[in-house]
């Protein structure tokens, strides 16, 4: 629908939602953007405050996966007018307890009566302009790094049936709950440091100044799953992506539930939609295809990074506890747009 409204023309929007991007970007200043995202949703859990720790993690990932530091945060309420209030409470302090550990103030909100609970937030961060990292830029040759398992909406509708394993619950909820903070400062880090030795290149004349041991593109795989933000990105880096099913991580019990028929309503959209950019070799289970639609809450980063920099990344994100793994490559513009290799 948004591509049938009229364009503004800001030069100042640097990312804006013509370019199915994770946020926007507004430069405000030389050395300063806003990058502002939203996103709210209804229980997925249980526990009122895992609900909102959940939330909270999922609401703030955008800003990590365009490079940004966030640094307020507005809370989006929809509760029943006859609902317990000590429930809202708790959700609410789930929610700033991860705004706490990811130094992003809450600085205020709005409510409306709802029959069915919603809860998130719009969060507003700050980044170079220079230093922004879209779902554009994947180069041929990069690799492709993941941060998380996938499975965490197949296991969330196993949770809603009343039929998960405890084992499953707590793999999804430690996922769900992590926040991409410490492995977008990681990525982060490493283009900062690039960058600077570019800079020292380009003051020394030296012809080798472009280097390319760097992060190309980055996004985060969540509603439209592992598939549907991997063909963004080829897509918006009019590249082709070639992904190694065998390395693909993948949650405790998250098969189980796609062989029980726990499949999300959003998995099989997605799949519509996003399908027919893809092709397999012979082989794939029909399990593992179809966990590869399945959307993610506050799932990982997905990386785009030259191959001379891939391991040292992965070992800087294995240091810091984060189980990155590299699930495959980009390569030139074909067809089909993405190839799922055993």
């Amino acid at each position: 629908m948004l591509g049938k409204l009229a364009r503004q023309h800001d030069p100042n929007v640097l990312v804006g939602f013509d370019r199915a991007d994770d946020a926007g970007v507004y430069q405000i200043g030389p050395a300063t953007a806003l990058v502002q995202t939203v996103d709210f949703f209804t229980p997925i859990v249980d526990d009122p405050y895992t609900f909102g720790q959940i939330a909270a993690t999922n609401a703030l990932s955008d800003v990590y996966a365009m490079g940004g530091r966030p640094l307020t945060a507005l809370a989006l309420v929809c509760f029943p007018e006859k609902g317990d209030l000590d429930i809202l409470e708790r959700i609410l302090a789930g929610g700033l307890s991860k705004m706490m550990e990811a130094k992003c103030t809450v600085v205020g909100g709005h409510s409306i009566r709802d029959e069915e609970t919603k809860f998130g937030y719009s969060v507003t961060g700050l980044i170079h302009p220079s230093q922004v990292l879209t779902n554009a830029g994947a180069k041929p040759g990069n690799r492709l790094l993941l941060t998380k398992a996938l499975g965490t909406g197949v296991i969330s509708t196993a949770i809603k049936k009343g039929v998960a394993k405890q084992s499953w619950i707590d793999a999804a909820v430690a996922s769900m709950t992590t926040l991409n903070k410490t492995a977008a400062e990681i990525v982060i880090n490493n283009l900062e440091s690039r960058s600077a030795t570019d800079d020292q290149q380009r003051t020394t004349n030296d012809p080798s100044s472009n280097d390319p041991s760097r992060v190309h593109a980055m996004t985060d795989v969540s509603g439209f799953g592992l598939i549907g933000h991997a063909r963004e990105m080829a897509l918006a880096s009019n590249v082709a992506l070639r992904l190694r099913a065998s390395s693909i991580p993948v949650l405790e019990g998250a098969l189980d539930c796609i062989r029980a028929g726990h499949i999300p309503g959003g998995l099989k959209a997605n799949r519509d939609f996003a399908e027919c950019v893809v092709g397999y070799e012979k082989g794939i289970p029909d399990d593992l295809k179809t966990l590869l639609f399945d959307p993610q809450t506050a799932g990982g980063l997905l990386v785009s990074i030259a191959p001379e920099a891939s391991l040292d990344l992965v070992h800087a994100l294995h240091a810091a506890s984060i189980e990155a793994v590299e699930i495959g490559e980009v390569e030139h513009a074909s067809k089909p747009v993405i190839f799922v290799a055993a």
